[in-house]
């Protein structure tokens, strides 16, 4: 059965850090380009940062462009967003998707996960 559970989620200070994780269990990473967005309440789904199959290139949405990094392993199997400098506007759920092509499109995944909540908060 395939799985992208998310992880590492949970609240934090304005300025603090966290580590987002993305376990996949089911399919051959390295075939797919691999992303995360978030959404908060009553907001929009908002792209967040996508990373290539290969891992050759990425790409971030505007609001954390300089402060958020991807990264993966496919040893194992694993997806890493790593948040510094969060803000209170950082606030939402945060999601991991899997993709065959490499875009910044909020659509089109072959594969989803539940997500993980993040609060930056005082």
């Amino acid at each position: 059965q395939v799985q992208l559970v998310e992880s590492g989620g949970g609240l934090v200070q304005p300025g603090g850090s966290l580590r987002l994780s993305c376990a996949n269990f089911g399919f051959t990473n390295t075939e797919y380009a691999m992303s995360w967005y978030r959404q908060a309440p009553g907001k929009e789904r908002e792209f967040v940062a996508v990373i290539s199959a290969t891992g050759g290139a990425t790409d971030y949405g505007d609001p954390v462009k300089g402060r958020f990094t991807i990264s993966r392993d496919d040893d194992k199997a694993t997806v890493y967003l790593q948040m510094t400098n969060l803000k209170p506007g950082d606030t939402a759920e945060y999601f991991c998707g899997a993709k065959t092509v490499y875009d910044t499109s909020l659509w089109g995944y072959a594969y989803r996960g539940k997500g993980t909540q993040v609060t930056v908060s005082s």
